[in-house]
């Protein structure tokens, strides 16, 4: 079926177009063990990603140990381990490569793409740069200082500005409910993905328009293009 023809589409990262998670789980069971609190297993955070480094510290964290210095310390030293290694472990999903490559061909005339994500932003530009080499995207914006993460939708809405693009002309593409909200609040079409880190009833309570299970999907919303 063809829908209407969007002029953008956003991705999330983690969970969207590589699969991060032993990753992120190295680097936060690391700093963790370095200083003293027990490792949390691979599979816990697939629910605990999403908010950025420090909220995964915090939520890596024991109970007792949640102090706000605890998790700056913690969350700062997970990072310093991302920072070196950003994508050893790290693996796009099937089909994203190419689905990538075919959207850059159809640059800068017919469609514009970015990323956002809550991750830290030297280390997202690094593992976007070592899995699908340089300028694959229009733009790429990661977690920096004064910058309000994700569901909040003052990123989209600066960016889409930036390129005259009606929010209502954009796709927002997710693997998590943070994705969606951050979807709906922009105004954006909420597209969920079912290959990542949340389940698909998470998605769709949390309002996904459609949930793709497979990248190919994505061509028919851009029937138009």
């Amino acid at each position: 079926m063809k829908e209407k023809k969007y002029h953008c589409i956003i991705f999330d990262c983690d969970g969207t177009l590589v699969d991060t998670l032993e990753d992120i789980a190295c680097a936060m069971n690391k700093a963790l063990a370095m200083h003293g609190y027990p490792s949390q297993p691979l599979e816990k955070y697939r629910d605990m990603v999403g908010w950025g480094i420090f909220r995964l510290a915090e939520l890596a964290l024991p109970q007792e140990a949640r102090t706000a210095q605890t998790i700056e310390t913690v969350g700062a030293c997970a990072q310093r381990f991302m920072d070196e290694q950003p994508a050893r472990l790290s693996k796009p999903y099937p089909g994203i490569p190419e689905l990538v490559l075919r959207l850059k061909d159809m640059r800068p005339k017919k469609l514009t793409t970015a990323v956002l994500s809550n991750k830290p932003d030297s280390v997202l530009q690094r593992l976007m740069d070592d899995i699908f080499g340089q300028n694959a995207f229009d733009a790429v914006f990661g977690m920096r200082p004064g910058i309000i993460p994700k569901p909040d939708p003052s990123q989209v809405w600066d960016f889409l500005a930036d390129i005259n693009c009606n929010p209502h002309d954009a796709i927002l593409m997710g693997d998590s409910e943070i994705d969606i909200e951050t979807a709906r609040n922009a105004g954006c079409y909420p597209l969920g993905v079912s290959w990542g880190f949340r389940t698909r009833a998470t998605l769709e309570k949390a309002g996904a328009a459609r949930i793709i299970g497979k990248p190919d999907e994505i061509w028919e919303l851009l029937g138009g293009v």
